[in-house]
């Protein structure tokens, strides 16, 4: 007897200008989950935000991933300092989690930073995202102090590439 097994979906990831329509539609869903998941909701000017322009090259990039056509997830790369990057913005729809999206454009970023000839990549996340939190210790992240005034985050990590 023949097992049935299902398709696999087919993901492509792509680096855009994060002014793009697309990207923008992905960061709004982003800060909206921020917003519903965090304990007393999330304010973007509160937390400071990068310009874009941190996020497209040269500087660094935005990378989406799109599901059977359709954007379901980003995620971001910018330069702190020489040698030192930052990954921001990390975000899979409910719909496309559980399929390996948020670690390849994790790993894509981490690629991208060693091509950009960074040594090493930070981020930060908040205690009510537990998902990101096993995705970043899994992935060879460790927890280090604070980095950055982010008011939103409670856990600050670095990975040496």
């Amino acid at each position: 007897m023949k097992s049935l097994s299902r398709p696999q979906p087919s993901v492509e990831f792509v680096a855009v200008d994060p002014s793009a329509g697309e990207a923008q539609e992905c960061l709004a869903q982003y800060f909206a989950e921020l917003a519903a998941r965090f304990d007393g909701g999330f304010d973007r000017e509160k937390d400071a935000p990068p310009p874009l322009t941190d996020f497209t090259s040269p500087a660094g990039c935005l990378l989406l991933a799109h599901l059977d056509g359709k954007p379901v997830a980003c995620g971001a790369l910018r330069t702190l300092e020489p040698g030192v990057g930052e990954i921001k913005r990390m975000w899979v729809s409910s719909g496309a989690r559980g399929l390996g999206i948020g670690r390849s454009i994790l790993q894509r970023l981490e690629l991208e930073a060693q091509r950009r000839k960074l040594h090493t990549v930070r981020l930060d996340t908040n205690k009510a995202l537990p998902e990101a939190l096993r995705l970043y210790r899994s992935a060879g992240y460790r927890e280090i102090a604070r980095f950055n005034d982010n008011p939103y985050a409670h856990h600050w990590f670095e990975k040496t590439l």
